[in-house]
């Protein structure tokens, strides 16, 4: 169990009425929503049924970073049976349009790859046939050909000035910068006694969840109009841009979500370019479509969190009161700016300087695009990338200054008589005792206890250390912050955008049944189960008396551009607009019956489901005969009073201004406060990281449920614990995906995510209706920095001065704590040993070297190697050798690697001839799965037995096979090689191979695809 305390509440907003049992709000109620997910009749996006003739779509990817797109031939996948249409960029072109970007620069992103493909992954066509099956077999039947151009793969790469541009037409990868100044900060560096430095880089990370992409797509010809169902979370301010995509008015693309999500974290909001895909195949095709993305699409090319590299110069006194922040911000998108980026750099706009009273800051932000999956929404969106460098600064004042990292923290944490606290930036935080709050942390999370516990450790000899971190957690994002990536007069042409619009509806039915309906989409949240709490409480009924629905139809149902389940709006903004709903409804209602019970309508309560003067309790209509008498006798009803059966809020927070002028935002709504500390254990001999304490302390305003805020402050911290130690997209220098499967992208366990200490400090918000804040995100804010200062203090006493780069491997800290190993012995005179060979450059590097004996001559050998019938028949999976030149061949090659078989056009060419002694063998091919290519050498050695075969190889693999067999690469270029001399044994007149049946190892190796 995680050790959970709350601090009583500051203020309550809960009003006592006569004859009433204890409120919901507050209390630790389980999830409704749990029977059907326990039980398995849950209903996601793959379970719904779908109408008759529904076709199965598989997409062809781009297994290139960066490459023109020279042609598709799609004949042979037409060819196939059961395969209604193969929709390419052409299609897009005639039936779409490109997808609206959030800057002004000359770029274009399409559902389909048009001219152009710009990273591993994106779309290049579609098949569409009668099951997934024979739509995937299809795939390997397109025929693609492309021009490789260098590829993007680092910001520091998209900063030079003669790196390829990803879109010509911008000039640069450079798509956007943007300079801010508020306060005085030249002054406060002049006046300043020191000035202390961070860079740091934040990398790219993602969300994983259970659930991929789902779409159902459909298109009515006679209306013009399409209708979709996804698992979409929003914000819905991208249904403007997927209509304009589709070249519908909005009313026309009619947009439902599931009943249930597995998961999103941020990442389903990346599902609406292949909505606006399905919706185009759907027309193509003239029959519904449907589509299922599977891990290593998810993971090669859904989403991640932005990287961003940092420099922030800190005017410091020298008691480490910081007087201003120079920052500079370079975020990388990827290689498009995918709506709503660049949410991702601006969200924390207002909450630049933190959770500290700093007047002064000047902040660059500057947008790169390079050759990687486009990027998103990732919870906790943009804190953790700021709060990285913010922390991390920090931690380096005490370091540099002398000072205990926590005094410098408390110094400069805003004051709580400084409340509601405007920061430079033109934030407005709106409630909390900050330096209470920490010292309640420090209090009752026994930090004197770890101290010393450090002390001891290190006494001991180990690697100890703790880290600290306090950050604000923004919730119920401003829709104008975005905007601020513009200037002011840009702004002025566009229109203003602002607040945060939450809709909810209440509906009563003739029996006194209550129904909700939001427009927020949960992923685990337990919307049901809080929005249930809510409305209870305002009419005095049970728990159980209250039906939520959270399906979305934009075609029925109430919403707007920020509507969805994003920012952590849902318990201040969503959950308050139902409030807001029910309290009108209940108001409406009250004025109904007060005649009847003969007082005025505020003196009517709502109490044990009856309805009754304040002053009379006894006087009472039961709550369903109330709800009953505008069903079933309207024409009883006072003159001039409607029939109270529905209401619908739309409700935004009042802070929430269009950016100023001067580029002042008030980014979110309300801002939590955490404060977090830990001890972490390194392993001396491996570097391995144990977290051997965590306490985190979160003010999320009111709590709800604390139940379900406990629950959500776990799914925060074991997300971060994975950015920080675990996570990590890898690439080829070529841009090369190489982290397609969960052995290579490693995603914590409950093995590995400790059990934190959960502590709580309630300062209501005035500005939700409830007083709530968001919680959700806060972990990924704060605990990845949190970790890499405790881990940069445990290097101190190894005398290292900055932790490693994100995730903080074993491999990494271990190079830290370690000398470097001595190099290799040079060979000793006149030896014939040849150098180690080298990985090829990009995508999964393989190497290898070994020898074989032979029982022919060299001349032999060397005969059957330059035979191309012999080649053929020794190349392991060959169909086909054509010689195209001298001493150079196209093979048609079936391999398979893992999970993934696929057949590759390969060119393979033999040079560096010394007959009979050494000769080179190049390849490369290409097919559906991805590409690959290698060099061999061979030297042939006269012995008494026949001649002795030596081999060095080095190959680079891509596309599917390097992602998703990266971890049995080495494994299968052993085996393949093994089949390779096996057969040139046999072909040499030697024994032939073993006729027993093969072992259970060899058969495992069979099924796995690793040998033929």
């Amino acid at each position: 169990m995680t050790a959970t305390q709350t601090a009583p509440a500051t203020a309550t907003q809960t009003i006592e009425i006569k004859g009433s049992a204890a409120p919901f709000v507050g209390r630790a109620m389980p999830r409704v929503e749990d029977a059907a997910l326990l039980t398995g009749v849950a209903r996601y996006g793959d379970d719904l049924p779908v109408k008759p003739g529904t076709l199965h779509a598989a997409i062809l990817r781009s297994p290139h970073a960066h490459a023109d797109l020279l042609n598709i031939d799609t004949a042979a996948a037409l060819a196939v049976s059961g395969v209604a249409a193969v929709v390419t960029g052409a299609d897009a072109k005639r039936h779409a349009s490109a997808f609206l970007v959030g800057i002004r620069a000359p770029m274009e992103h399409w559902c389909l790859a048009i001219d152009r493909v710009r990273h591993v992954g994106e779309p290049v066509a579609v098949v569409l046939a009668d099951s997934r099956y024979v739509a995937e077999d299809a795939l390997d039947r397109i025929e693609v050909r492309y021009r490789p151009l260098p590829p993007v793969t680092s910001i520091a790469q998209a900063l030079e000035e003669g790196s390829e541009p990803l879109h010509p037409a911008v000039g640069s990868n450079l798509v956007n910068s943007r300079s801010f100044r508020y306060g005085d900060p030249e002054a406060a560096f002049a006046r300043a006694i020191r000035t202390v430095s961070v860079e740091v880089e934040y990398p790219r990370n993602s969300c994983t969840p259970m659930e991929c992409f789902v779409v159902l797509a459909d298109y009515d010809a006679a209306e013009d109009a399409y209708e979709v169902l996804s698992n979409f979370s929003g914000p819905f301010a991208v249904h403007p841009v997927m209509a304009r995509a589709l070249n519908v008015p909005g009313s026309r693309l009619r947009l439902k979500t599931p009943p249930h999500s597995g998961g999103s974290f941020g990442n389903k909001q990346a599902v609406f370019p292949y909505v606006v895909l399905m919706g185009l195949c759907a027309r193509v095709a003239g029959r519904p479509v449907k589509w299922v993305e599977d891990r290593l699409e998810h993971l090669m090319a859904a989403t991640s969190a932005t990287a961003r590299r940092m420099r922030i110069d800190a005017a410091v006194e020298p008691d480490g009161r910081v007087l201003a922040l120079r920052m500079e911000q370079t975020e990388d998108c990827g290689a498009y700016l995918r709506a709503p980026e660049p949410a991702s750099l601006y969200r924390n706009h207002g909450n630049l300087t933190g959770a500290y009273d700093i007047p002064h800051l000047s902040v660059t932000n500057r947008i790169v695009v390079t050759n990687k999956t486009p990027t998103g929404l990732n919870r906790g969106f943009g804190g953790g990338q700021l709060y990285y460098g913010l922390e991390r600064l920090m931690n380096r004042v005490a370091a540099e200054l002398g000072l205990d990292p926590l005094d410098v923290i408390r110094r400069n944490l805003v004051a709580a008589d400084a409340m509601p606290y405007r920061t430079a930036s033109g934030g407005t935080l709106d409630s909390g005792d900050y330096r209470a709050t920490l010292e309640q942390a420090v209090r009752e999370g026994a930090l004197d206890a770890l101290k010393a516990r450090r002390d001891a450790l290190r006494a001991e000899g180990r690697i100890y250390g703790i880290g600290y971190a306090a950050v604000v957690e923004p919730s119920i994002s401003n829709m104008g912050y975005i905007t601020t990536v513009l200037t002011a007069d840009e702004r002025r042409k566009a229109g203003p955008k602002n607040g945060a619009q939450a809709t909810a509806s209440i509906a009563v039915d003739p029996t006194g049944g209550v129904s909700v309906t939001v427009a927020s989409a949960p992923q685990g949240q337990g919307h049901r189960t809080v929005l249930a709490q809510v409305v209870a409480d305002v009419f005095g009924l049970r728990f159980e008396e209250i039906r939520v629905n959270t399906d979305l139809d934009t075609g029925k149902d109430a919403w707007s551009i920020a509507s969805g389940n994003y920012s952590s709006r849902f318990a201040g903004a969503v959950a308050g607009a139902a409030q807001v709903a029910a309290t009108r409804l209940r108001g409406r209602m009250a004025a109904l019956v007060a005649g009847q019970l003969n007082c005025r309508a505020d003196d009517v309560r709502f109490a044990g489901g009856k309805v009754f003067s304040d002053a009379n309790p006894d006087n009472s209509l039961s709550f369903s005969r109330v709800a009953a008498a505008g069903h079933w006798a309207p024409g009883t009803l006072p003159d001039g009073q409607e029939a109270a059966l529905r209401e619908t809020a739309f409700w935004t927070p009042e802070p929430l201004k269009a950016p100023t002028d001067a580029d002042h935002i008030n980014s979110s709504a309300c801002y939590g406060f955490i404060f977090d500390f830990c001890g972490v254990e390194i392993d001396r001999p491996t570097g391995a990281v144990r977290i051997d304490r965590y306490v985190t302390m979160h003010d999320a305003g009111r709590l709800l449920n604390p139940l379900l805020v406990e629950g959500q402050i776990l799914g925060g911290f074991a997300h971060a614990v994975g950015t920080a130690l675990y996570e990590e997209y890898a690439y080829g220098d070529d841009g090369r995906f190489l982290s397609g499967t969960f052995a290579d992208y490693l995603v914590p366990t409950a093995c590995e995510v400790p059990v934190p200490v959960i502590l709580h400090r309630e300062s209501p918000s005035p500005v939700t209706p409830l007083g709530a804040k968001g919680v959700g995100e806060g972990n990924c804010m704060s605990t990845p920095v949190c970790l890499a200062n405790a881990v940069a203090d445990a290097l101190s006493a190894v005398s290292v001065d900055e932790p490693p780069s994100l995730p903080i491997t074993p491999a990494k800290l271990a190079a830290l704590i370690h000398p470097p190993e001595p190099p290799r012995p040079a060979s000793a005179p006149g030896s014939r040993e040849s150098p180690p060979p080298t990985a090829a450059p990009g995508g999964r590097g393989l190497t290898g070297e070994g020898s074989r004996e032979v029982p022919a001559t060299p001349e032999r050998v060397w005969a059957i190697l330059l035979d191309p019938k012999e080649l053929a028949a020794l190349l392991p999976g060959c169909e086909a050798l054509d010689l195209v030149g001298p001493n150079a061949y196209r093979a048609e090659v079936v391999v398979g690697i893992g999970p993934v078989r696929g057949r590759y056009t390969a060119e393979v060419a033999l040079s560096d001839l010394d007959p009979p002694n050494t000769l080179t063998l190049t390849g490369s091919g290409t097919s559906a799965l991805g590409s690959g290519s290698g060099t061999g050498h061979v030297t042939l050695e006269r012995t008494a037995e026949g001649t002795r075969v030596t081999y060095r190889y080095s190959a680079s693999v891509g596309g599917k096979v390097a992602a998703v067999g990266g971890r049995m690469l080495d494994s299968a270029s052993r085996l393949l090689i093994g089949q390779f001399f096996e057969k040139l044994v046999a072909r040499a007149g030697g024994p032939a191979g073993p006729t027993e049946h093969p072992s259970l190892p060899a058969r495992l190796l069979r099924l796995l695809g690793l040998t033929q």
